[in-house]
């Protein structure tokens, strides 16, 4: 482990490890996805959505660590622009969770491209 040091030959406390998947702003977003697993086709709502990745409903989960394709359109209002715009993006899955009988996945978003 390194050592960081004060000017004044105090140790500090290393620097707490960020997890990139949080950094990010969510904003609560419900959005109609359709998913492309290994497995098939995957019909989900998003619940919120940031620049790095969202979290899903859906009556079925894709495996952890599996990669997915999605397309989402977001509305125009929220982009700022005139029409809305829609967003193909490549990701994994890196967490399922359950609430009461609701399924989620937390997808990390690896690569996106604007469709026109």
């Amino acid at each position: 482990m390194t050592h960081l040091e004060r000017a004044d030959g105090k140790e500090l406390a290393p620097p707490p490890q960020v997890n990139p998947v949080r950094v990010a702003v969510r904003f609560p977003m419900r959005l109609p996805l359709t998913i492309q697993t290994r497995a098939g086709v995957l019909r989900a709502v998003t619940e919120n959505v940031s620049s790095n990745g969202l979290l899903f409903v859906s009556d079925s989960l894709p495996a952890l660590d599996s990669k997915i394709e999605f397309t989402m359109t977001m509305p125009s209002a929220i982009m700022g622009v005139e029409n809305d715009v829609t967003i193909h993006c490549i990701g994994r899955i890196v967490r399922h969770e359950q609430e009461g009988r609701e399924k989620k996945a937390a997808v990390v978003i690896d690569e996106y491209f604007l469709k026109a």
